[in-house]
């Protein structure tokens, strides 16, 4: 997404409109554009990476009673299993993974932003700013809603007249309404109809609906 903000600006000017939360995956997205508009209390920032491979090793082995044997190609071919502690190597290979994603994004938002590593650095390290104190940083270019940022992307393009689309299409009110009120009525006749059976009426409901290749256990698993 953050190639696609890109390349789009070498054939528009690209303005980003902050909401209530544009942080991490967001910001990284957000830092590449022309011009950033947020909130005062946008949630935004949070530049940094963290990973997480937990070991529940224990909870199969005394919970479950259910252990594990391994055959592997290469001393590290199960570096990501839950099924075992990391070893100190292990660990150490994953924290320079974690560093090297982390380097990619303060280079990313010190270009976009006009700023070096080391400034995005200062202010990065996984911190997150409400919007004022963002402009304050350098992170966003003015405060303000979506209506500002429609202004500026006028400006930048250098046009008098646009119109806005918004996605997605919103229904009808009255519509929706009516199509919610229509639903709960059929689910209701079904449960009746059916009792017990109707979570396999349901099931079937599910999978007619989904598409592409799908990979099924021969059961199902209910978590209570």
């Amino acid at each position: 997404m953050w190639r696609e903000i890109v390349l789009a600006k070498k054939a528009k000017p690209v303005v980003v409109s902050m909401g209530d939360v544009a942080a991490s995956g967001g910001y990284y997205i957000a830092c590449a554009a022309d011009k950033i508009v947020a909130s005062e209390k946008t949630i935004t920032g949070s530049i940094g990476v963290f990973g997480v491979i937990p070991n529940m090793q224990g909870f199969f082995n005394n919970k479950m009673g259910i252990t594990f044997d391994r055959v592997k190609t290469n001393e590290h071919a199960d570096i990501m299993t839950v099924f075992k502690p990391l070893t100190a190597e292990e660990r150490d290979i994953i924290q320079l993974g974690v560093e090297k994603i982390y380097s990619d994004f303060i280079t990313k938002v010190a270009k976009g932003r006009g700023m070096t590593k080391e400034e995005v650095d200062e202010i990065g390290q996984g911190r997150v700013w409400v919007g004022a104190d963002a402009l304050e940083v350098g992170l966003v270019d003015e405060i303000g809603g979506l209506n500002r940022a429609l202004e500026i992307a006028q400006e930048l393009a250098k046009i008098k007249d646009y119109e806005v689309e918004a996605y997605p299409k919103r229904e009808d009110p009255f519509e929706q309404l009516i199509k919610e009120l229509s639903g709960d009525i059929e689910t209701r006749m079904m449960k009746n109809k059916l009792g017990d059976n109707y979570k396999y009426y349901q099931k079937m409901e599910s999978i007619t609906k989904q598409s592409g290749v799908m990979a099924r256990i021969p059961f199902d698993i209910d978590v209570h």
